[in-house]
């Protein structure tokens, strides 16, 4: 495994370069990137977010791995996990609220608090010190992923006047460099855990000068602004009106729930599945990463003026190959006939999946759903994603984990399954729309990718 994952990183590097060299030649060029106020501006937006990012991937590669660490059962981890997802799903139903009243400089900075506190927290073989440190983890996910941007967006628009149309520029650059930060993260994770000997703690500790870096440069130079008061109820209803009435947004949120709660079920297996076989993780996390970035690479590609294929096509193709790797993981992670090397593989065509299947997903979305209901819809759609991830989580480790494993991606397939048919009711309904459509003349800008 050792081998086969440093030569599985490297190629894919190659991979990405020749991907992102290509793009490159065909990318237009905009006026703005010639305005100093706005590459002033976006400077000073890009050093502290990244440093946030960095932070943040930095504590994926060891995580399940420090737990194991300290000799919790397979049961406790899971336990801990779920308590990281629910977390996530209360904090989030809040967190657009608490920014816009708190403010979002305020709250970038209670990020850095946060998440440094959280980190503290590994250091702790206490078992309930750990569990609060997941639930402030899931808080400060909440705040990376809704006080940062609507910090740029309004001072982009409100204080500096720029054109909203720069907008996609920004977070385009900024999804690009997010895919370049977590690749090596995972090469740093990788140096201080096990190259230098450290631990699995150690990356958690080296993520806290970039936090408390990124929190003092938000209140030396950010200004603050505060968002309009917004009535949650009014929005979260609204949004199941519309995903009630609209069958197209009700199968986008079908396929959503069945494909990302399978991902955050795979995020929690992929080490206790790989590390017997002492693979370096933070090499194996920095794969996984540059497999997600090919994927995204190749999205591009794929909607570009020469193949021009469309997002619902690439959507299909996503879920299809996520089916195709858990069909070879039930029988790589099948007791007693274990075939580490083909579970990497399919692993590495998962994070691929992701890389086509989140701008797939981001520009059907933005097409089908109103602008006014879009928080309320994704609300609801995040809702029964975080379920079936929990339910899923707790479902393996009732049982004997050796055989619980293999039946635990055995049900990650059906459900891939039903989302297939739902990408199969989807295509039947929009096939002859033809606001669905990419035009002729243009290729989409990739959409970010969620956390590992």
């Amino acid at each position: 495994m050792l081998i086969a994952a440093y030569v599985a990183f490297a190629l894919l590097l190659l991979i990405c370069l020749g991907l992102e060299f290509s793009a490159c030649r065909s990318r237009l060029t905009s006026r703005s990137y010639s305005n100093p106020a706005f590459l002033q501006f976006q400077l000073d937006y890009y050093q502290v977010y990244f440093l946030a990012l960095t932070a943040d991937w930095l504590q994926g590669p060891y995580l399940y791995k420090l737990y194991q660490h300290y000799n919790f059962l397979e049961a406790q981890i899971t336990i801990i996990y779920v308590c990281g997802f629910a977390s996530s799903v209360l904090f989030g139903l809040v967190s657009n609220s608490l920014v816009d009243r708190l403010g979002r400089k305020k709250s970038c900075i209670l990020f850095s608090l946060t998440y440094s506190v959280c980190c503290l927290t590994k250091l702790s073989w206490d078992y309930f010190v750990l569990i609060v440190g997941r639930i402030l983890g899931g808080l400060s996910t909440a705040l990376l992923f809704s006080a940062f941007e609507a910090w740029y967006v309004h001072e982009h628009v409100e204080r500096h006047d720029f054109p909203a149309e720069w907008i996609p520029a920004t977070f385009t650059k900024a999804a690009f460099w997010n895919s370049i930060i977590a690749i090596g993260a995972g090469v740093v994770a990788n140096i201080f855990a096990e190259w230098l000997g450290f631990g699995p703690v150690a990356p958690f500790m080296v993520s806290i000068p970039f936090l408390v870096l990124a929190g003092t440069l938000v209140m030396k130079n950010w200004d603050e602004n505060y968002g309009k008061k917004r009535a949650l109820s009014r929005t979260y209803t609204d949004g199941l009106k519309c995903l009630l009435s609209d069958r197209r947004v009700l199968l986008l949120g079908t396929i959503q729930a069945l494909f990302e709660s399978v991902i955050y079920i795979f995020i929690f297996l992929w080490t206790p599945v790989l590390d017997p076989y002492n693979p370096p993780l933070g090499i194996v996390f920095s794969s996984f990463m540059a497999a997600s970035m090919v994927g995204s690479s190749l999205y591009r590609v794929a909607t570009s003026k020469k193949y021009h294929l469309q997002p619902m096509h690439i959507l299909s193709l996503s879920v299809l190959m996520v089916f195709f790797s858990l069909f070879m993981l039930t029988f790589s992670t099948n007791p007693g006939q274990e075939n580490p090397s083909e579970s990497f593989l399919a692993f590495l065509l998962i994070e691929l999946s992701c890389g086509l299947y989140f701008p797939s997903m981001g520009f059907l979305r933005q097409k089908v759903i109103p602008e006014k209901d879009q928080a309320g819809v994704m609300h609801w759609f995040r809702v029964p994603l975080n379920l079936l991830a929990c339910l899923g989580l707790l479902i393996l480790h009732d049982s004997d984990y050796k055989t619980g494993t293999r039946n635990m991606f055995t049900i990650c397939s059906v459900m891939m399954v039903m989302a297939l048919l739902a990408v199969v009711s989807l295509f039947t309904v929009v096939r002859n729309n033809a606001e669905l459509r990419l035009p002729s003349s243009s290729s989409q800008a990739e959409i970010s990718s969620p956390e590992l």
